[in-house]
C-alpha cells in the first residue's frame, strides 16, 4: 500500500511537471507565431487557424494524444520563415515580381533552418519546409511528389490553402463556401493529397470547420 501511494504521488508530480512544460512550449510558440502574423494585418491569426484546421484533419484521421499535440505545434510554426520576409513584399497589393516571389518562397527554407535548432518536437521543421509542396510535384522548395511529401506537410497544405481562400486578402475578398469546396475538389491529386482533401471536405460539409 505504501509503495502504491508513493508511486501515485510521483506520478502526479511528473504529470504536473509535464503539463507545465507543455504549457511553456505552447505559450512560447503562440507568442512567436503571433509576432509573425502581426507582420501582415490581412493574415493576422492565420497560423493559429491553420494549426486548428490541421489538428481537426489529424483527429479525423485517427491521431490522438501527444502525436496530435505535436501535429498542432508543427502546423502552428509552418510560416515562421516569414519573419525574414520584408513587410512591403508580404503586404504588396499588386502582382509580385519574379524576384519578390522568390523571396516569398524562401520562407519555407528559412523557416526550416530556424526550426532545425528546436529539439523539443521531433521533425518540427517538416511543416515549415514542405507545406508548399504539391501532390503533383510542381511545388517548392524541392518539388517533392505524392507520398514523398511528409504527411504533416500534406495536411498543412490543405489547411493553409483553405484559410487563404476563406480570408480577405489585400488583393481579393474571401471566397464563398461553395467556391472553396469547388476549388478543393478541383485540386485533388494536383495541389492536394486526394485522401486528405476528402477528409477536409467532410469536415467542411459537416460544419466542423
Amino acid at each position: 500500500m505504501l509503495i502504491f501511494c508513493i508511486t501515485e504521488i510521483q506520478y502526479k508530480k511528473y504529470k504536473t511537471i509535464h503539463e507545465h512544460d507543455l504549457n511553456m512550449i505552447r505559450e512560447s510558440i503562440e507568442t512567436f507565431t503571433g509576432f509573425i502574423d502581426a507582420k501582415d494585418p490581412y493574415t493576422n491569426g492565420h497560423s493559429n487557424r491553420v494549426a486548428q484546421y490541421t489538428r481537426l484533419i489529424a483527429e479525423e484521421m485517427g491521431f490522438d494524444g501527444e502525436e496530435l499535440d505535436r501535429i498542432y505545434y508543427v502546423a502552428l510554426l509552418h510560416d515562421c520563415g516569414k519573419i525574414g520576409v520584408p513587410d512591403n513584399i508580404l503586404g504588396k497589393p499588386g502582382r509580385l515580381t519574379d524576384e519578390e516571389f522568390e523571396i516569398i518562397k524562401s520562407h519555407t527554407t528559412h523557416g526550416s533552418e530556424i526550426l532545425s535548432h528546436f529539439k523539443s518536437l521531433p521533425n518540427v521543421n517538416e511543416g515549415a519546409r514542405f507545406h508548399h509542396e504539391r501532390y503533383d510535384g510542381k511545388g517548392y522548395p524541392e518539388g517533392l511528389k505524392g507520398e514523398d511529401i511528409p504527411l504533416i506537410a500534406r495536411m498543412i497544405c490543405v489547411a493553409d490553402s483553405y484559410d487563404a481562400m476563406n480570408s480577405n486578402r489585400v488583393y481579393r475578398k474571401k471566397l464563398t463556401k461553395e467556391d472553396i469546396i469547388n476549388e478543393i475538389e478541383k485540386n485533388k491529386g494536383t495541389q492536394f493529397d486526394p485522401a486528405i482533401a476528402d477528409v477536409f471536405l467532410k469536415l467542411i460539409k459537416s460544419g466542423k470547420i
